[in-house]
C-alpha cells in the first residue's frame, strides 16, 4: 500500500511490489489439519473397498484425488516396484517406490489383461464423466462424518454461485491425506527434497530449487511410512 500510494503521489516511478502476489491468510477455523493414523483406520473400517483402494494409495503416494481416481494399470509396474501417476495440475509424470502396505493392496486388488483399464473403475468413471472428483470428495466427506471427524454435509443448498465463489473448506477433506503424508515423511527425517519430489511440485520454481532425487531416496522415503493394516 504504502509503494501504491507513493506512486500515485508522484514520489515514485513504479511500484516494485506491483506483479508480487498477495499472501494467502488462511483463518484458524478454515485451516486443514492431518489425519491420525488411529482416524484413518476407523474410516477404513467403514470405507467401500474404492474408498479404502483411495485412502491406501492417497497415504502412501500424497497424490491428489482427482490424479489417483485417473490411475490406470499402466501407471503400475509391480516388477519395478513403482507407480507413474501423471499429476493433472501440472501435466506431470510422476515416479513413485511403491511403499510395502501399499504393494500388499495392491496385489489384492482385481487386475486386467487391458493396460488402460482404470485401477477402482467407478471412481475413474466419475472423473471421465464430470472431468473433476468433487462428487467422490463429497462420498469421501460422507465417510469422514459417519466416523464422527466433521460435521455432515447440509442436505439444502447453499445458495452460492459460480467458480469465484469461495469455498467452505474442513479442517479435514481427502486433500488432508497429501498434508499427512507430507509431514509423516519429514517426521520421518526424509530430506525435504525428496519430500516434494515425491509427492509433486506446485510450481516450476519450486521444481527449480531442488537437485534431481534419486530412486533409492525415494524408495527410502515411501518405506517409512506406517502400516495402516
Amino acid at each position: 500500500m504504502l509503494f501504491r500510494e507513493a506512486k500515485e503521489e508522484g514520489y515514485i516511478i513504479d511500484n516494485p511490489n506491483e506483479f508480487v502476489k498477495r499472501a494467502k491468510i488462511t483463518s484458524g477455523a478454515n485451516a486443514r489439519r492431518l489425519f491420525t493414523i488411529p482416524e484413518l483406520k476407523s474410516v477404513l473400517e467403514i470405507a467401500t473397498p474404492e474408498g479404502q483402494s483411495l485412502i491406501k494409495f492417497g497415504l502412501y503416494t500424497g497424490q491428489r484425488l482427482a490424479d489417483l481416481a485417473s490411475l490406470t494399470w499402466s501407471n503400475v509396474d509391480m516388477k519395478r516396484g513403482e507407480i507413474r501417476p501423471v499429476a493433472r495440475k501440472r501435466d506431470k509424470t510422476i515416479l513413485i517406490p511403491i511403499a510395502g502396505p501399499l504393494q500388499n493392496h495392491i496385489l489384492s486388488l482385481p487386475t486386467s489383461d487391458d493396460p488402460k483399464s482404470p485401477i477402482r473403475p467407478e471412481a475413474y468413471r466419475i472423473i471421465a464423466r464430470e472431468g473433476r472428483s468433487a462428487a467422490i470428495s463429497n462420498q469421501f466427506a460422507d465417510m469422514l462424518a459417519a466416523v464422527g471427524l466433521r460435521p455432515h454435509r447440509s442436505q439444502e443448498g447453499t445458495g452460492k454461485k459460480g467458480r469465484n465463489t469461495r469455498r467452505d473448506v474442513n479442517d479435514l477433506s481427502f486433500h488432508s491425506l497429501r498434508h499427512t503424508a507430507v509431514t509423516l515423511l519429514k517426521d520421518a527425517g526424509v530430506r525435504e527434497a525428496v519430500v516434494m519430489e515425491m509427492v509433486g511440485h506446485d510450481s516450476e520454481q519450486i521444481s527449480a530449487h531442488y537437485t534431481h532425487v534419486g530412486r533409492e531416496a525415494l524408495a527410502k522415503a515411501t518405506a517409512s511410512l506406517p502400516d495402516l493394516g
